[in-house]
Formats: structure tokens, C-alpha cells, sequence
């Protein structure tokens, strides 16, 4: 969903798992679907880990924890692995994250959530640990995530750490941009230079 990004406060949903690929985030046979609706795919975010093989609620994943909300996902390093399905970004955004912090993307997932306007946050392990242990000892601790200053800051402790971003995708997500409109914002200038370049 294109929203402007400027800073985010929230509380956090915790996945303290390591490796976890694209297939856990959104599984192959949802890649067959015939729809790009973010609503679709956010409620088959996870979807072997929030149901039972029979369909019912698995009421140990922490998505379906009512104790757990908000914008931000807090997950265990090398997140997004395995095949580079644009869909599981899809799901992510669709199920209503605006911001994944890990200590380690999968670079094409990482680029994945970013054209899909969410933010993925690179921190310190040490700070990851800390996240967590915050969580847990108060779930509705937030996080403040600040993308002009490019930190993020653990508001149970007062700790923040600067993140990097490419300066375009920084640009994009501030002004709710995709590609395309980031093209046509320059369709003059672009008119300008090929005529000056003819």
C-alpha cells in the first residue's frame, strides 16, 4: 500500500526464529493465485504456522497471540531466504506491516519489501537480542522507527541505532512512491534532457 514513511511508532509482533525463508512467509501454491489483492495474501501470511494441518487456529503462533500487535515485525536473522517470490512481500504488506527489523535480510527479499513499501531495518544483533527481551517482558513496549534520521529506538530502554537505506528508496518510501511514479515526477526533466540531447 503506498503510504508516505516519515516515522513510526508502534508496538511489535516478535518472530525470534532464524532463516526464515519466503516459502514459510507466504508458501508455493499461493504463488498460482490470479489476484495481486495485499488483503489476499496478508491472511495467508505464515499460513502453515497460523493453521493446523486440519484448518484450525494454531494458537501457538504468536499471529494468531492477541497479546502481540502493530506495524512492526521483529524477526531473527537472515530473514526472507530462499526463492525471490515478490509475493511474500506482498503478504507482509498486505497483513499490515509497515517495518521488518532483523539483524539480516536476504538481499532480494530485503529489495522485495522495500518496492512494496516496507521498510526493512538492518540492527546489531546485541540490539535484536534486546528487542526481544523487551518484548517479552512487556508486550506493549514500542519502537520508534525514524526514516529521515534513519534510527530506530527501543522505547522500554532509550537505546536507538542508525540504519542504512538507499538514498533513492529513502526518497521513494518518503513521498509514496513506486518506480514508476518516481519516473513520471520527472517526466519533464527527462523531456529536457532528451531534447537538449537530440
Amino acid at each position: 500500500m503506498k503510504q508516505k514513511f516519515n516515522i513510526i511508532t508502534s508496538t511489535c509482533v516478535p518472530l525470534p526464529l532464524e532463516n526464515v525463508d519466503t516459502d514459510q512467509i507466504i508458501p508455493a501454491r499461493f504463488l498460482k493465485a490470479t489476484t495481486r489483492e495485499e488483503s489476499f495474501f496478508g491472511e495467508n501470511l505464515f499460513r502453515d504456522w497460523r493453521y493446523n494441518a486440519d484448518g484450525t487456529v494454531n494458537k501457538d503462533f504468536v499471529l494468531n497471540n492477541p497479546t502481540y500487535g502493530g506495524e512492526i515485525l521483529v524477526a531473527g536473522k537472515n530473514f526472507g531466504s530462499g526463492s525471490s517470490r515478490e509475493h511474500a512481500a506482498w503478504a507482509i504488506a498486505g497483513y499490515g506491516f509497515r517495518v521488518v527489523i532483523s539483524s539480516f535480510f536476504a538481499d532480494i527479499h530485503k529489495n522485495n519489501e522495500l518496492n512494496n513499501f516496507v521498510l526493512p531495518v538492518v540492527v546489531s544483533e546485541d540490539f535484536l537480542a534486546e528487542l526481544f527481551a523487551s518484548i517479552e517482558a512487556d508486550p506493549k513496549m514500542q519502537v520508534e522507527v525514524d526514516l529521515p534520521n534513519q534510527t530506530v529506538t527501543n522505547k522500554a530502554t532509550g537505546r536507538s541505532e542508525k540504519f542504512e537505506i538507499n538514498g533513492y528508496k529513502k526518497y521513494c518510501l518518503m513521498n509514496a512512491l513506486d518506480d514508476i511514479d518516481f519516473l513520471l515526477e520527472n517526466k519533464g526533466k527527462i523531456e529536457d534532457w532528451e531534447r537538449r540531447n537530440a
